[in-house]
């Protein structure tokens, strides 16, 4: 046996009688003796071995060899396994065909054999060969061709390697290369629904174990509709050996289905479905894709009631179906004694509705709410009250009217509601005429300087009645107010404490308030008789100036509104100095005596600053609150008795009487020279409204 010298970068090189191992990464082969002649009649092999996942590239720096015909002499043989991958011989200057040149060899795979031999002579004199092999990496991503070794989506390349990896969703099989689908818990519940296979109408995932399951109240009948585009890989002798799906519904089964023929529509008779789908390591196929619906047992068929629909309007209702029963306009649906708008019934699994159909009752507006101190008519016969009858509201004429001022006209309207026109559900009001006498003044006779008021042209006129005796006057506002002076609701204050307090103003049972009176100390037949319960002084009232000197007095009882009890109307500003007003009351007249019956005096409103100017004589102060009457020679006043009555004028174009003014103070009793002074009631007015809460 023949050593051989070999120049060689390994770490490990195993030489017995003609052969190298080489386990290096990388290293250089040379020819023995080389760059030497070679010697006759030799013969080396270099078995060279890289880790897998590594090909081996060799190459030639320098050839030399002694040139023959099909290299019968000298060669170089470069081997892999049982495969010649290149024979070389020659010289590099001459004989090209047979050198490898520049040509590098790579292996198929991690191992490659290098052979060289010389045959017993060499003519002249050949170095040789120089050649260096090194490992190059395989990228498996681009060059695998064997199926069994590619990756399902994606493949990685690494150094003496790859992996594999799957798209979202999806998880590697054990064998590292198949992507499978974790599918084995799809649960469906609604009544309708569409399932495919992962990744339908591409491949579907291999190696996987699918289970869908519908479930559905029991009651309901589960269908199955496969689409024509059915394609489950399938063997031309066995049935669905490979991939394959099952039904299971209940104690039926069916299945497996494979091919390229769709089930087409299954009925399962089944509230419950399993579907079970299973692929092995292979195919390429695109699946499957179904439609579930479910319809359970049918119910009878359901008639509107009588003035009535149901919705929806179907030729069949099965189970869960659902209808709406409704009425027609101005109808409510009545049930179990309960009205409402609409009522849902349900188709039950024993084939029977939840509920009996309930009737459409006419919406009923019922008795209409009364109108105080109003009426109500019925426009329908019978006084109906049920959807379109109509009422009409009237006031107590002549002494109330309807406020706002409409027709009073009202409809029962589909909701059960008594609606009008102008003021939808609202109620119109009844308020006290003011300002309208049933009676009109005529000329009287003139005693002590004024006259006796005619019974009745007078009918807010009130009496504040005390221990047998009249002690002021005041005017009625609406049906339950009184205005009056302030002074005469509060005791004698001293000097030395002017301010008013609560505890000097007189209790309410002290007195009483008369209404329709007119005779003095005689009782009238028209009279009433009431009590006051609440006294509201003026917040700006000074007992000591007598400036705001208004005060109200709430009724504990409504007035009783005729021909002499009727209320007199707010100022609204239209009277001028120089108008002739009216002062009505019982107070004393000369020789300090009351009269008989009730006064009145007709004189005229004074220029403010003339009042002011006389006043002021008299170190009396008149303020912008007060306003003055009378006649400049005197003889027609209001005197004691008199505080709190009104001061009227008439109103020409509306043809009422406004209160301007309430009787507060003077100096003597129509005196020359010498005005009555009254309280401004449209200074007080604002005031005023808002205590009683009334606007007119």
């Amino acid at each position: 046996m023949r050593y051989l010298w070999v120049w060689s970068f390994c770490t490990f090189c195993l030489i017995q009688a003609d052969t190298i191992e080489l386990t290096d990464m990388f290293g250089e082969i040379q020819s023995p003796n080389f760059p030497d002649s070679y010697p006759s009649d030799s013969e080396a092999t270099w078995n060279i071995s890289v880790p897998d996942g590594f090909r081996i590239k060799l190459y030639f720096m320098h050839f030399d060899l002694e040139s023959s015909y099909l290299c019968e002499y000298d060669y170089v043989k470069v081997e892999s396994e049982d495969q010649l991958l290149a024979t070389f011989c020659g010289r590099e200057a001459t004989d090209t065909e047979q050198t490898p040149g520049q040509q590098a060899i790579v292996s198929p795979g991690s191992y490659l054999s290098l052979t060289f031999k010389s045959d017993f002579s060499n003519e002249e004199r050949f170095t040789g060969f120089d050649a260096h092999y090194t490992a190059v990496d395989i990228d498996e991503c681009l060059e695998s061709s064997d199926e069994e070794l590619a990756c399902d989506h994606h493949c990685h390349n690494y150094i003496g390697g790859y992996y594999c990896s799957c798209r979202f969703g999806y998880i590697l099989h054990s064998d590292n290369r198949t992507c499978k689908v974790e599918c084995s818990d799809n649960l469906f519940t609604q009544r309708s629904g569409a399932i495919n296979s992962p990744d339908f109408p591409n491949s579907y995932p291999k190696s996987s174990d699918c289970l869908y399951r519908v479930e559905l109240e029991e009651g309901f009948f589960i269908t199955l509709q496969f689409e024509e585009a059915f394609d489950i890989e399938d063997h031309p002798e066995v049935s669905c050996p490979y991939d394959y799906i099952k039904i299971k519904a209940g104690p039926k089964e069916f299945g497996p289905f494979c091919g390229e023929k769709s089930p087409g529509r299954i009925e399962t008779r089944s509230n419950s479905v399993q579907i079970l789908f299973h692929s092995d390591n292979s195919g390429e196929n695109r699946g499957w894709k179904l439609a579930y619906t479910a319809i359970g047992d049918p119910c009878p068929l359901v008639e509107p009631p009588v003035n009535g629909k149901i919705e929806p309007s179907q030729a069949t209702y099965t189970f869960k179906d659902q209808v709406v029963i409704s009425c027609s306009t101005g109808y409510n649906v009545l049930k179990d004694g309960v009205e409402s708008k609409t009522f849902q019934i349900e188709c039950m699994k024993d084939r029977t509705w939840s509920n009996e159909v309930p009737i459409c009752k006419i919406a009923d507006c019922k008795t209409p709410p009364e109108l105080a101190h109003g009426a109500v008519t019925f426009s329908t016969p019978l006084n109906l009250t049920t959807y379109q009858s109509g009422i009409q509201y009237f006031c107590q004429q002549p002494y109330y009217q309807m406020v706002p001022n409409i027709t009073g006209t009202y409809t029962c309207d589909a909701k059960g509601v008594w609606r009008s026109a102008e003021l939808g559900a609202r109620l119109p009001s009844c308020q006290p005429v003011c300002g309208k006498p049933r009676f009109s003044r005529s000329l009287l006779a003139r005693i002590a300087n004024g006259r006796y008021a005619q019974k009745g042209t007078s009918p807010w006129m009130a009496m504040l009645h005390r221990n047998g005796r009249p002690f002021c006057g005041g005017s009625l506002l609406g049906n339950r107010w009184i205005v009056t002076a302030a002074h005469c609701l509060h005791h004698v204050l001293g000097l030395e404490d002017p301010v008013l307090r609560s505890s000097d103003i007189i209790n309410t049972s002290s007195f009483k308030i008369i209404l329709g009176k007119h005779r003095t100390e005689r009782t009238d037949s028209t009279e009433q008789q009431l009590q006051p319960q609440r006294i509201v002084i003026h917040p700006s009232y000074k007992a000591a100036t007598l400036q705001f000197d208004v005060a109200l007095l709430e009724l504990s009882e409504e007035a009783r509104l005729n021909d002499y009890v009727m209320p007199v109307c707010f100022p609204d500003g239209s009277h001028r100095t120089g108008a002739m007003v009216i002062v009505s009351g019982w107070g004393k007249q000369f020789l300090h005596r009351l009269p008989d019956a009730l006064m009145e005096i007709e004189i005229p409103l004074t220029d403010h600053a003339t009042c002011k100017e006389v006043y002021a004589r008299l170190q009396k102060a008149v303020t912008e609150d007060m306003i003055c009457a009378g006649e400049k020679q005197g003889g027609k006043d209001a005197c004691s008795g008199d505080s709190g009555g009104p001061m009227v004028t008439l109103n020409n174009q509306t043809g009422q009487w406004q209160l301007i003014g309430t009787v507060s103070w003077g100096d003597g009793c129509g005196l020359n020279d010498r005005y009555g002074v009254y309280s401004n009631v449209l200074l007080s007015l604002p005031w005023i409204k808002q205590v009683t809460g009334m606007e007119y």
